[in-house]
């Protein structure tokens, strides 16, 4: 498997090149909608992308974790945790490896 990252910058060029908007507006495009989602997220909002999959925040309790090298018992805070479920069309996507 190839380790390429699709980056900001490669999503608005895409956006520039299928919708035909400058880079500059594709860029603010992406911008935008990334910024709505982290908007949503913070709130605790549910993001979901049809086809896609659904990202959530999760509350995660304080719990009493182990140090694997020492055995020392080391408390763990609560936290928020970023989710992610995929939906089953990209479970299915990705298993069979095919692009579209």
């Amino acid at each position: 498997m190839a380790e390429k990252t699709l980056t900001r910058m490669d999503l608005s060029e895409a956006v520039f090149r299928e919708v035909g908007l400058s880079r500059n507006e594709s860029a603010q495009l992406v911008e935008g909608v990334l910024e709505h989602m982290s908007d949503a997220l913070v709130k605790g909002e549910q993001v979901k992308i049809s086809s896609f999959g659904t990202f959530s925040v999760r509350d995660k309790s304080a719990r009493v974790g182990r140090n694997p090298k020492t055995g020392a018992e080391v408390p763990i805070n609560p936290r928020r945790v970023l989710t992610f479920r995929p939906s089953h069309l990209m479970k299915d996507r990705v298993a069979s490896g095919n692009k579209r």
